[in-house]
Parts: C-alpha cells; sequence; structure tokens
C-alpha cells in the first residue's frame, strides 16, 4: 500500500509539496543502545481517536499530520497553540489529530506516530497532544536519534520512555496508524499538514487561513 501511495504523490507533483506541505523522504536510528528491558508486547489494533473539546461543538477540525514533516512542526508550534487557545480552550471546538504518515522518514513519520499513540494509550488525550507537540519541537533530533527523543520525552510526561520506545521497536500500534493513513488516502489527502473544518479543506495551515475557516464555520453554525 505504501508504495503504491508514494507514486501518486510523486504524481501530484513538487510544487504541491512548496506550497502546502510535506510530500515524502527517509532518516534511521537505534533501540539497542537504550538497554531497556521489555518483552513482547501486546499489538494494538484500535485506539480512541485522538480529541481535544466537546464531542457536541458545533464545528469539528480535522488534521492530518506526519511526525516528521517540517511543514507539520511548523504548524504545530506556531499555529495550534493559538487553535488551542481560542479555539479549543473555551469550548468553541471539537480537534481531531489523524496520523498520516506519508512518509517523510521511512522509520520516523511511522515511529513518532507509533510513539505518540503509545503515550495515549498510557495517559490520556491531553498528553497525547503535548507529546506529539514535544516531539515536532524536537524533529530534528527525532530523525536522526529517535529511540532516544521517544524515550526521553515519554519520561518527561511521566510514561515510560522504554514501553514507549519499545512500542516503536516492535511496530506495538502499527495497526492503528496504518487505519488513519488509509482513510487520509480514502479523503483524498495528499500532503501535511492538512486542515479540514467540518469536512471543508483548508488551503493552507497558516494561522490566518486556520481562522478564518474556523470563525466562518462558527457563524454558520451560530445562524442555524
Amino acid at each position: 500500500m505504501r508504495t503504491t501511495r508514494r507514486a501518486y504523490l510523486a504524481a501530484a507533483g513538487g510544487a504541491l509539496a512548496a506550497t502546502t506541505g510535506c510530500l515524502g523522504g527517509g532518516g534511521g536510528s537505534g533501540y539497542a543502545a537504550l538497554s531497556c528491558d521489555v518483552g513482547q508486547l501486546e499489538q494494538v489494533d484500535s485506539l480512541p481517536r485522538p480529541t481535544l473539546g466537546p464531542d457536541d461543538a458545533a464545528v469539528t477540525v480535522d488534521v492530518y499530520e506526519d511526525f516528521a514533516c517540517p511543514h507539520c512542526a511548523t504548524y504545530n508550534l506556531d499555529v495550534f497553540p493559538k487553535v488551542r487557545e481560542e479555539y479549543i480552550a473555551p469550548g468553541d471546538i471539537r480537534y481531531r489529530f489523524f496520523d498520516f504518515p506519508l512518509p517523510v522518514s521511512e522509520q520516523w513519520s511511522w515511529g513518532g506516530a507509533v510513539a505518540a499513540r503509545a503515550v495515549q494509550d498510557r495517559a490520556d488525550a491531553e498528553t497525547y497532544f503535548d507529546y506529539a507537540k514535544a516531539l515536532f519541537d524536537r524533529q530534528d533530533d527525532l530523525t536522526s536519534d529517535g529511540y532516544t527523543v521517544v524515550h526521553d520525552v515519554a519520561e518527561e510526561f511521566d510514561v515510560d520512555g522504554c514501553e514507549v520506545a519499545a512500542a516503536v521497536d516492535q511496530d506495538a500500534y502499527r495497526p492503528v496508524v496504518e487505519s488513519d493513513r488509509q482513510r487520509a488516502v480514502d479523503r483524498g489527502i495528499q500532503s501535511t499538514p492538512t486542515v479540514v473544518v467540518n469536512g471543508e479543506t483548508l488551503a493552507n495551515y497558516d494561522w490566518a487561513t486556520v481562522q478564518n475557516g474556523i470563525e466562518g464555520h462558527l457563524k454558520s453554525a451560530s445562524k442555524s
């Protein structure tokens, strides 16, 4: 499936990556260096959707991201905090995260997603989003020394770093991530980050575009 998708993305053209996000790439590091003593983990096939905000919110924002995509890092560090403060915290929107490993890095587009799902499974949605943001903040290190990063960042959130690193090594949450990825493919998503507001795919991921998209749908909802 991944080979077919990469071919499709290549056909879409490099210009799209320059204007709207990431399209594909490579990277690696070693689990054994951590000297973790973790046995075989159970493979997890499903988890709740990482979500912030009320389930009955009139506006739902879906975001598709790749943990190794530099554009996604920009979105998470510059735009997401504003969305969280202005719209999620007051309860105005429901915000949902979807994994979409293109992959930019064959190892860490998947590995970052698996690590974040391991944290979600051991904590909660709030911790998931905080952990994900921390991985984006250390993206350069993630793609060069990934096992150390996913381990150390997990420990910062009081989650067993060895278990998280082992989950990556064993692909324990791969089915969860693959399910998200297929959903993105089926929806016609071609790059990351892609922001969808109440079913409308926004043209870009910058703050002005996202803010305008959310405000427009909030106004429409208030009139109905």
